[in-house]
């Protein structure tokens, strides 16, 4: 007897195995996909991960009910590299599985009811039961949500099992195909229409003008084009309608049939790469030498020094090489400015995936990458492009290696894009490199200790200076009322010269909506997320409260609801309230927002980016999404409204953020000929970290920041793995938490901090609790993660515990 362990979509911990015939297993590979039933008859897509003979000695193993795949849709690479995310962030095979795959691979059945022509005991229903019964009597099937509508109720199984028991239905599970492939129609002319017989045809239509001249453009566009003619360019050139052409075909003149073809496909010219300057050409070759001892190499490139121009070189001589390459983004920002510029350079070599593409474009993607076509030979993705099918890697580029972006926080796996980027890259045996302005600490302690090859290019493209960054002091600013609004008379002044010089402005504030609360002036009270324990935020564009943690929203209120006081103020301010000050100081002046309000369509990074980069938008108001590599020419100004919100985030990394995004976004000024100009508003222009930015002094950074981490024992001395508990119930997340704590701290003693509460104590109506065990340098990682598996099995097997949510976070930060 033959068997395979599949992998399926859901959270299990186990592979699962099943029998298959010796003829199934002579077709079966691995990475192909099977359906398969587990538990009540429900069917899902399953993946083999093993062909063996071995049974299974818990249970009986059942048939696998289909094969899925003439040829495997996942590689024998992927799967090794799944197992180690897998293992490396404690999540099963399942939880990899649904992240990794497009959403059109994971087919699951729809459940239908039918009813038993045979059963007449309608007196034996209740009910509800009766109810089902006789709309089955006017429809031939229902599925479960029509019941849940017919009912008015959610819980229908327990009713919809007692109608099977009693025989009164029968269930029927359907599986649907969810990808389907772009066809294009093309017409051509019947076989038995020859040359001689033509005229014969062409007087047969005498009296059919707009049929003749259908068939004659045909011709002309034949001899001209020397290609399949589309049927849509056909009703073009020949002026007529699509009936006109139709009735060609039932007459069988002409023939339809179809072309499969990819949805996304880039027709514009290439240009040679860009010659590298002295300085960029140094460093290219460094990378190269680096390369040759080391697999992974970190390039501290100052922002605008023309570190993409080097990325470009770097794969050329990997396409060269015939080798894939995956360059990573954290932002789909940013993808949408770089496109442009590989396309311009590899044509249609280079393919994009990201969530913002649509499940069909990313299945075409997934598909070329399989067949290693040229067509995807560059992939250019979020963290998410990293699951893809690659067979032939030859380099991985992680741009903006610093970005919190790559971290994956919910739901499992919880990986880290530049981490598995290193695994996968060194299972295939290609090269990463890193690239940044501001390396995160990690990053650069591996290169300063060896791990890691290092690179610096400290020049600006065009040997431009780096942007001036002035500190200015609001709380004098106040004090001496010289503040209009949210501005200060310094950084207005500034906005007015960048405007008279036809140069843009960017305004960086890293809060979206109007105002984050709205308090009572009378009783102090604000309005309140009912799900979650955070303040609602005003948005004035909708007019709406809206919470940024669960979605809920409301109707602004103009009177509180505690006490029916209408003195309601703003405390805070967010991208809209700058955006409608702006336009109130300058009114003549075109203003853009660039938030996760504005850019929730498919193309609205493109559609903001386009606007600024043609210069339709002289002030561009945003949030961090604006500090991430974006490559302006014409900016010459960047005011940030407030650097405090960052600094004070009780976070081990609140500094290092702070500096990688304040020096991140100052970067985006004075690109191109003009020295920028950068003014940060701070309450507290003398902090260490704003001083820090001011003179663009990173080694100055790193090495403070490092002797905190070493103090207070922090990455990237030690490792981190979080604990959350959620559940509804206050008093049973509590209890557990406080059990887990005592457990893991017999075990871990003094490293292990909580349970604590987090700032947001509170989400979608769960209570969450946190525990985080730190790992010193020679403690064994898979040992603590044993450990830390061990007491888990025990939490879940108490009885009052088995409900609450346990989530581990490997590296959570």
């Amino acid at each position: 007897m033959n068997f395979i362990n599949v992998i399926l979509p859901i959270p299990l911990p186990k592979l699962f195995t099943y029998r298959i015939t010796e003829a199934e297993s002579q077709f079966l590979k691995l990475g192909m996909r099977v359906a398969v039933e587990f538990g009540k008859s429900k069917i899902y897509t399953a993946l083999v991960y093993e062909i063996h003979q071995i049974a299974p000695t818990s249970y009986e193993a059942k048939d696998i009910h289909q094969i899925l795949d003439e040829t495997p849709i996942v590689n024998a690479i992927q799967l090794q590299h799944w197992k180690w995310i897998s293992e490396y962030y404690m999540c099963t095979l399942g939880d990899v599985f649904r992240a990794a795959l497009p959403s059109a691979f994971l087919l699951e059945s729809e459940t239908s009811i039918l009813k038993n022509n045979a059963f007449t005991a309608e007196n034996e229903l209740s009910n509800e039961e009766f109810l089902i019964f006789e709309a089955l009597n006017h429809n031939s099937e229902l599925n479960v949500s029509q019941v849940i509508n017919i009912l008015n109720k959610k819980t229908v199984f327990p009713i919809l099992k007692d109608m099977l028991e009693k025989k009164a239905v029968v269930i029927k599970e359907r599986i649907y195909e969810q990808y389907k492939p772009k066809l294009i129609k093309y017409v051509r002319l019947n076989a038995q229409y020859t040359s001689e017989k033509l005229n014969e045809l062409l007087e047969s239509l005498s009296r059919a003008k707009k049929q003749r001249e259908a068939i004659l453009t045909y011709f002309q566009l034949e001899s001209s084009t020397k290609k399949p003619i589309k049927f849509s360019d056909l009703e073009v050139e020949s002026g007529t309608s699509s009936a006109v052409i139709k009735a060609l075909v039932e007459k069988e003149i002409f023939e339809e049939y179809f072309i499969q073809t990819d949805r996304i496909n880039y027709t514009g010219e290439t240009n040679k790469l860009k010659s590298l300057n002295e300085y960029q050409r140094v460093a290219f070759n460094e990378i190269k030498n680096s390369f040759e001892e080391k697999q992974v190499t970190l390039l501290h490139g100052i922002t605008s020094s023309g570190k993409t121009e080097i990325y470009a070189e770097l794969i050329q001589e990997k396409l060269k090489e015939g080798k894939q390459i995956l360059y990573l983004l954290p932002e789909i920002a940013l993808t949408t400015q770089l496109i442009t510029r590989l396309q311009n350079y590899f044509g249609v070599k280079v393919s994009v995936f990201h969530s913002k593409y649509s499940m069909n474009e990313r299945v075409e993607v997934w598909n070329n990458v399989l067949d290693n076509k040229s067509k995807a030979q560059i992939v250019l993705g979020a963290r998410s492009s990293l699951f893809l099918p690659f067979s032939n890697l030859g380099l991985i580029i992680v741009d903006e290696e610093h970005e919190t972006s790559y971290k994956q926080f919910d739901p499992a796996p919880r990986y880290h894009a530049r981490d598995a980027a290193v695994v996968l890259a060194n299972i295939h045996s290609a090269k990463v490199l890193l690239g940044s302005a501001t390396p995160s600490i990690e990053s650069y302690q591996n290169a300063k200790e060896g791990k890691y090859g290092f690179v610096e290019l400290m020049r600006r493209h065009g040997n431009v200076l780096l942007p001036e960054i002035e500190l200015v002091d609001i709380k004098e600013k106040h004090r001496k009322k010289r503040m209009k609004g949210h501005f200060s008379d310094r950084l207005l002044m500034l906005i007015n010269e960048a405007l008279e010089e036809k140069e843009q402005v960017i305004l960086f504030q890293n809060r979206r909506g109007f105002s984050p609360i709205i308090e009572c002036e009378t009783c102090g009270i604000s309005p309140q997320c009912p799900n979650c324990d955070v303040s609602l935020t005003y948005h004035k564009f909708k007019n709406e409260l809206r919470c940024h943690y669960c979605g809920f929203h409301q109707a602004m209120q103009y009177k509180c609801g505690a006490c029916g006081s209408e003195k309601l103020n703003n405390k805070g301010f967010g991208t809209e309230q700058i955006e409608l000050e702006i336009k109130e100081l300058f009114p003549d002046v075109k203003v853009g927002r660039m938030d996760l309000d504005t850019t929730r369509g498919k193309y609205g990074y493109q559609k903001i980016i386009g606007q600024f980069q043609a210069q339709e938008i002289d002030v561009l108001v945003g949030t961090q999404m604006l500090s991430k590599g974006l490559d302006f020419s014409n900016v010459s100004l960047v005011g940030v409204l407030n650097a405090d919100n960052m600094l004070n985030f009780p976070d081990f990394r609140a500094h290092e953020r702070s500096f990688q995004m304040l020096l991140q976004v100052s970067g985006r000024a004075g690109r191109d000929k003009k020295r920028g100009k950068v003014a940060i508003q701070t309450y507290n222009p003398y902090h260490q970290i704003l001083q820090q930015v001011s003179t663009n002094d990173y080694s100055q950074m790193f090495k403070e920041q490092l002797n905190d981490r070493w103090q207070f024992h922090y990455p990237p001395f030690y490792r981190m793995i979080r604990i959350t508990l959620k559940h509804r119930d206050f008093n049973k997340v509590d209890t557990g938490a406080q059990w887990l704590g005592k457990s893991l701290t017999n075990v871990f003693k003094e490293h292990v901090l909580g349970p604590t509460t987090p700032s947001v104590s509170r989400v979608r109506n769960e209570y969450i609790r946190i525990l985080i065990i730190k790992i010193p340098p020679k403690q064994s990682l898979k040992t603590t993660k044993e450990h830390i598996l061990k007491i888990k099995n025990v939490f879940q097997a108490v009885k009052d515990f088995r409900p609450i949510k346990f989530i581990i976070d490997v590296d959570s930060y």
